[in-house]
């Protein structure tokens, strides 16, 4: 896995072109910055807006480097990412930051938005997943998020009541999708741990 945001290999675009009967109604579609959310999102037809508050972690110095290079060269800052949410000791954005980025989009949707189908990285829909579990943030990187998994987000509460909705994960029946890009140019998944 590199820190970047690599495009995606051949099997990686193989694979998303079998997404596409799989994706449900849908009204708006976002996509975020990367290139691999770019190909995802135009192998499966999508016309999708950019969005940029979808796109992955600030790795700050790590950028470009492999996470294996990483923890190699300086464990104690790697492990510290891993375990602290508020760290970042690449000085990029921690793991809250990233949560907080997404909880803040999220809430700026309007309340009347219908179906919607986001193409992001592995780590907003582990920022999704904290969100609608109501999951502490130290959750963050025991989900499990492997390319081209599509997750499923619904209001509990749409509009009963003034405020932000709270939100649940779903398997069917969803409002929302949130899908991960496919393989990176490597082959590896784009993820980070597993």
């Amino acid at each position: 896995m590199v820190f970047d945001d690599g495009a995606l290999s051949k099997s990686g675009l193989g694979e998303a072109g079998t997404t596409v009967t799989a994706l449900p109604r849908y009204s708006a579609a976002f996509r975020g910055p990367s290139a691999r959310c770019a190909q995802t999102a135009q192998v499966l037809g999508l016309k999708a807006a950019l969005e940029p508050a979808l796109r992955d972690f600030d790795y700050g110095e790590w950028r470009g480097r492999t996470a294996a290079e990483v923890a190699a060269t300086d464990p104690y800052r790697f492990s510290a990412w891993l375990t602290d949410p508020d760290a970042t000791p690449h000085g990029g954005e921690s793991v809250r930051q990233l949560c907080q980025r997404f909880t803040n989009w999220l809430s700026s949707l309007p309340s009347q938005t219908d179906h919607i189908l986001a193409v992001t990285e592995p780590a907003v829909i582990r920022a999704a997943l904290v969100h609608a579990l109501s999951a502490p943030v130290r959750a963050f990187w025991h989900l499990e998020v492997p390319p081209l998994v599509m997750v499923s987000l619904a209001p509990r509460c749409r509009s009963l009541e003034p405020g932000p909705s709270t939100w649940e994960s779903a398997v069917s029946n969803a409002q929302d999708l949130w899908i991960s890009p496919g393989r990176d140019a490597e082959g590896a998944p784009s993820r980070m741990i597993s």
